[in-house]
C-alpha cells in the first residue's frame, strides 16, 4: 500500500528532517511511528501524502506515485488518505458541518469544490460520520465554539468522511488532557478496525505504541529499529 524508497528531505537553511529512508507499510497494517522530537516523524507523513515535497527518494502509494506527480494525480492519492493532524487544521469561522465536508474535495469536481457546494449524499455522509464520533446535535456550531476534544474529533470526521484506504495521525492526542486523548485514539482504532484501513500513528506514548502491529523508530531522519509489539 504504501511503499518508501531513500526519501530524504531537506529544509531551506539545511535541516536534514529525513536521510534515506526506505520502508514497506502494507494494506490494513497498523503502524507507530516513535522517536524523539525533531526525529523526521511528521516530515515522513507529510511526504507520504504530499503536503511535502522530498528533496530526494520515492512515494509510492497503492501503485500509484506521489513524488512528482501533477496535481491531478496527487488529488486522487491524497483521496485515499485521510490525515489528523495535531493542531487540527481547522477553519475556526466555519460550522463543525461545513469543516467536515472539506474531507470531501477531492471526491468532488473541480467546478463544485470551487464554489464549494456539496450534493446531498455528501452531506448525508458527513452528518452520519458526525453522529458515529459523538458529534450529533454539533453540525451546525461553528468549531471556534468548541472544546479541544471537540475539535480533534471534528479533525477526526473530516479526515473520516473520505473512506480513506489509509489514515495517518500526527500525535493527534497532543494537545489534549489523558482522558479525552484516550477517547480520541478509539475512535482512531475503531476507525481502523470496522474499515480493516491502514493506519499510521505517530506517537510519543510507548503503551500506545505497544498496541500497534508493527512499531518504527526514527532517530535524526534515519530509521533506527523496526519493531512487532
Amino acid at each position: 500500500m504504501i511503499r518508501i524508497r531513500r526519501l530524504c528531505k531537506e529544509y531551506p537553511g539545511g535541516t536534514r528532517a529525513l536521510d534515506d529512508v526506505s520502508l514497506d507499510i502494507v494494506d490494513g497494517e497498523f503502524v507507530a511511528l516513535i522517536g524523539p522530537s525533531g526525529a523526521g516523524k511528521s516530515s515522513f507523513l507529510r511526504c507520504v501524502n504530499g503536503l511535502v515535497t522530498p528533496t530526494s527518494g520515492e512515494v509510492i502509494v497503492d501503485g500509484h506515485a506521489v513524488t512528482g506527480a501533477p496535481d491531478d494525480r496527487l488529488r486522487q492519492v491524497r483521496a485515499r488518505i485521510g490525515f489528523v493532524f495535531q493542531q487540527f487544521n481547522l477553519l475556526r469561522r466555519l460550522t463543525v458541518l461545513q469543516n467536515v465536508l472539506v474531507g470531501r474535495l477531492a471526491h468532488t469536481s473541480r467546478w463544485r469544490s470551487v464554489i464549494g457546494w456539496f450534493d446531498a449524499i455528501d452531506v448525508a455522509r458527513t452528518r452520519a460520520v458526525l453522529g458515529r464520533i459523538g458529534l450529533e446535535g454539533l453540525a451546525d456550531r461553528r468549531v471556534d465554539t468548541l472544546s479541544g476534544g471537540q475539535q480533534q474529533r471534528v479533525a477526526i470526521a473530516r479526515a473520516l468522511v473520505t473512506r480513506p484506504a489509509i489514515v495517518v495521525a500526527d500525535e493527534p492526542t497532543g494537545n489534549l488532557d489523558e482522558d479525552t486523548g484516550k477517547q480520541i485514539i478509539e475512535l482512531l482504532f475503531a476507525g481502523h478496525a470496522r474499515r480493516k484501513s491502514t493506519l499510521v500513528l505517530v506517537t510519543h506514548d510507548p503503551a500506545l505504541a505497544a498496541r500497534c502491529a508493527r512499531v518504527v523508530r526514527l532517530r535524526s531522519g534515519r530509521i533506527d529499529g523496526v519493531g512487532v509489539s
